[in-house]
C-alpha cells in the first residue's frame, strides 16, 4: 500500500458529486434517538447476514440468531428440501422464547427433527408448522394450520445466509446486493472452510468501527508495526488503490507486493518464521477456476485485498486465497458486538494449520489496536457534541467510503422518516 504515487486532491471524491466535500455531522453516532430510528428505518428493512450454509450441513441442522437492535432472535434451519428457512424465535402459545440452552439470551446451534418448547410442550415441524398441542382439547377454536411459527424473509448469496425482518422487503436479495456486490457470484467461499472465530462486546457506537475499516489514512499512525518509520513520515503519504460505490455499498482495494519481497521491519519475527501474518499465508493454495469478473475491480497491480461493505453491517476482505469477515451489530446508541472470522482453505499440512494460527493471532492484534481507540472516539465525540458545541468533522479524499456509509445511514433515516410524516398526514 506504501510508496505508491498519491492522488490529487478529490481525484476520487470528484467522481462522486452527491456526497460533497464539507465537514459530516456526526450526530448519528451520539444520539439515542438516531440509534432508536435506525433500528426501524435500517436494521428492520434491510438485508442482514446472520451465517453461512456451512453451519447448516444436513435437514434440520438450526443455528440462532439475536438481532438485539430490532429486539428479536431468529431460528435459521435446513429444510429437508436443502433449502434454508427463518422463523422468529418465538413460541405461538405463550410467547416463551422457543430455542435456546442455558441462557435465553445466548445463540445455539444443533441438529433435531422438530423444535419443541420448553414451557408448555407445543412443536412445531422445520418448516414452522405446528404439529403438537399438549391437552390440545383444552383450546377454544384453536386454528393449527396459523398458529404455526412467524416466517422471516430469509435468502442464500455465494453461501452467506440473509434474512430481512421486513414482513414484505422492499427488494429480493439480489435486487439489494446490486451489481458490484454480485459480481463476485462463483467466487469459491465454499472452499474457505477452516474458520477462526471471535468476538468482543465494544464501547462504541457500530459505525465507528465500520469505519476504522473503510479507510487506511490510519494505518501510519495506529499501526506503526506494520509500517516502516521511512512510510511513517508525513509527506510520503499513504492511500489505496482503488474506491469505488454502488447504491448503498463501498469497495477498497489495496496495492499489496508479495510479503516476501518487503523489509524485515514490516512484520514481526514470527512472520518472517513461519512465513505468515497479518494478510494471511505467504503462499496460499492457488484457487481453482477462472476468477470472478467483480475482483479486483480496480485492476490494481499487484493487488492485495478487497474490502467489499455490504450495508449495513457487514464487511467481505477477500485477499490471496482466504477472506475475513467482520459484522458490527448495534446494541446501543454508544456501544455494539463486533464478530470476526477468517476463513481459509483447510490445511493440508501441519504447516499450513500453524500459518493459519499465526496469521489469525497477528490479525487479531492488528483489530484489537483498532478496537481499542473507539471507546476513546466514542466518549470524546459526546462532549464535544453535548459540551464543546461541535457537531461534525472534515474527511479527506482517502475517507471518502466514510463519507458514502454516513450519508447513506441518513438516506435511510430520512426516508424513513418522511413515511411516518405521510402515514400521519
Amino acid at each position: 500500500m506504501s510508496g505508491w504515487p498519491k492522488p490529487a486532491e478529490g481525484s476520487w471524491t470528484q467522481h462522486y458529486p452527491d456526497l460533497g466535500t464539507g465537514p459530516i455531522s456526526f450526530e448519528d453516532s451520539v444520539s439515542p434517538e438516531f440509534y432508536d430510528l435506525e433500528r426501524e428505518a435500517i436494521f428492520k428493512r434491510a438485508w442482514l447476514n446472520v451465517g453461512r450454509v456451512e453451519q447448516l450441513p444436513r435437514t434440520g441442522s438450526y443455528f440462532t440468531k439475536e438481532i438485539r437492535i430490532a429486539r428479536t432472535s431468529v431460528i435459521v434451519v435446513r429444510q429437508s428440501d436443502g433449502s434454508v428457512r427463518a422463523f422468529h424465535n418465538i413460541c405461538r402459545h405463550r410467547g416463551n422464547k422457543l430455542v435456546w440452552n442455558d441462557f435465553p439470551n445466548e445463540e445455539v446451534a444443533g441438529t433435531c427433527r422438530q423444535f419443541t418448547c420448553k414451557y408448555h410442550g407445543w412443536r412445531y415441524n422445520l418448516d414452522g408448522t405446528l404439529n403438537f398441542v399438549q391437552q390440545e382439547g383444552e383450546f377454544f377454536d384453536l386454528d393449527k394450520d396459523s398458529t404455526g411459527l412467524v416466517p422471516v424473509a430469509c435468502d442464500v448469496w455465494a453461501g452467506f445466509v440473509f434474512v430481512n425482518l421486513d414482513p414484505a422487503p422492499r427488494q429480493t436479495l439480489r435486487e439489494f446486493l446490486g451489481p458490484m456486490i454480485t459480481a463476485l457470484d462463483g467466487y469459491p467461499f465454499d472452499k474457505m472452510t477452516e474458520w477462526y472465530e471471535f468476538s468482543a462486546d465494544n464501547r462504541s457506537n457500530w459505525k465507528l468501527f465500520a469505519d476504522a475499516f473503510q479507510e487506511y489514512y490510519h494505518v501510519p499512525a495506529l499501526h506503526t508495526q506494520q509500517v516502516p518509520s521511512a512510510v511513517r513520515k508525513p509527506e510520503n503519504g499513504f492511500t489505496c488503490a482503488h474506491f469505488q460505490l454502488d447504491g448503498p455499498h463501498r469497495v477498497t482495494s489495496t496495492a499489496g507486493p508479495r510479503r516476501w519481497t518487503l523489509p524485515a521491519e514490516y512484520m514481526y519475527p514470527i512472520e518472517r518464521v513461519t512465513r505468515s501474518g497479518l494478510v494471511g499465508p505467504w503462499q496460499s493454495p492457488e484457487l481453482e477456476g477462472e476468477m470472478p469478473p467483480g475482483l479486483n475491480p480496480g485492476k490494481v497491480e499487484p493487488w492485495g485485498i478487497d474490502n467489499f461493505q455490504i450495508f449495513p453491517n457487514i464487511e467481505i476482505l477477500i485477499y490471496r486465497g482466504w477472506y475475513l469477515l467482520y459484522r458490527y451489530w448495534p446494541t446501543s446508541y454508544n456501544s455494539h458486538h463486533f464478530e470476526g472470522m477468517l476463513c481459509y482453505q483447510p490445511a493440508r499440512t501441519v504447516r499450513e494449520r500453524v500459518e493459519h494460527e499465526v496469521s489469525s493471532v497477528v490479525f487479531k492484534e492488528f483489530a484489537l489496536q483498532d478496537a481499542g481507540m473507539l471507546n476513546g472516539t466514542q466518549t470524546a465525540l459526546e462532549a464535544a457534541y453535548s459540551t464543546a458545541g461541535i457537531t461534525e468533522y472534515p474527511l479527506g479524499d482517502q475517507e471518502i467510503l466514510v463519507r458514502h456509509f454516513h450519508k447513506t445511514v441518513a438516506e435511510w433515516v430520512d426516508a424513513y422518516r418522511a413515511e411516518r410524516v405521510e402515514v400521519r398526514a
